[in-house]
């Protein structure tokens, strides 16, 4: 699954320079900026993901469901790949288990047995999973504003019935890593080392309580030679044990990921079981092809 499969311009107008917006002030910006400690004190929620590319020339959308538990720094999505999307033939839901430095999937694709679980080291991913599991896990992209800078406010909108106040700025990976809880402190310090551009415009809805509701973060990588994404220390297609499509950008061109994520039901229980033993596949992954 390597997300890394992009196509430049997915991205929608610039954080910061929408008409009506005006810089937040200082208690507006600390919201922003602690907005995964409010997540961590409202316990758990049901996530929604959504995550925009390209793969051969054509738009698509990975989409997600299921819970995350904050305090436990853990949870479950189901992450469903577009028909066609990789490949010619319509693909099974992927289950992921995201936990502190691993992500789990089941259903990976071709070479992993039935049942069995693919586990990934996210502190080695050169995106730190942000965006190689098809989902940004909803604590990480969270913890990224603790890095916000230049915050404007765009003024108050109903989402899904709740009135939420919008936010608008630019994240940087590197230091939202150097203040970022431990347990997400590694994947970002990769992410912060293998993106191309390590500054990331955002959108944020956050609601009375200061709990997001919504956040959409455009991840911006680069291309290689053959027109396929690359980390910035060259690896090409992202990491081995992922399974979103590949980018068919043109060489040395900026692409560009939109993720978003929606939180809604604050304090839904989440149960997550980490697999182990017999359960992880060791042997040969074979991956997909663009």
């Amino acid at each position: 699954m390597c997300a890394a499969a992009l196509a430049s311009g997915c991205g929608g107008p610039a954080a910061g320079t929408s008409a009506g917006s005006t810089p937040a002030d200082a208690a507006q910006t600390r919201a922003v900026t602690n907005a995964a400690d409010t997540l961590v004190k409202a316990g758990s929620s049901k996530v929604v993901t959504a995550m925009r590319m390209a793969s051969g020339g054509t738009w698509v959308t990975i989409t997600g469901t299921g819970g995350f538990d904050y305090a436990e720094q853990r949870g479950e999505v189901v992450v469903l790949l577009p028909k066609d999307a990789v490949g010619k033939e319509e693909h099974k839901p992927i289950t992921e288990l995201m936990t502190p430095g691993a992500l789990y999937m089941k259903n990976r694709g071709a070479g992993v047995p039935a049942g069995k679980w693919v586990r990934v080291d996210t502190t080695r991913l050169p995106d730190g999973n942000l965006v190689t599991g098809g989902a940004t896990e909803p604590l990480a992209a969270a913890e990224l504003l603790r890095g916000a800078e230049d915050v404007t406010y765009s003024g108050t909108e109903q989402l899904q019935g709740v009135q939420v106040r919008h936010f608008r700025g630019t994240t940087d990976i590197a230091r939202a890593a150097r203040i970022a809880s431990p347990a997400v402190r590694g994947p970002l310090s990769a992410a912060a080392a293998g993106f191309t551009v390590t500054r990331v415009p955002f959108d944020a809805w956050l609601d009375a309580q200061g709990r997001l509701r919504k956040l959409t973060e455009r991840f911006t990588m680069s291309t290689t030679a053959d027109g396929k994404s690359t980390d910035r220390k060259g690896t090409a297609g992202g990491a081995q044990g992922t399974g979103t499509p590949k980018s068919t950008g043109a060489a040395g061109q900026d692409v560009t990921v939109v993720s978003t994520t929606t939180y809604d039901a604050f304090g839904t229980p989440v149960v997550v079981t980490t697999p182990g033993g017999t359960d992880i596949w060791t042997g040969k992954i074979v991956s997909a092809q663009p």
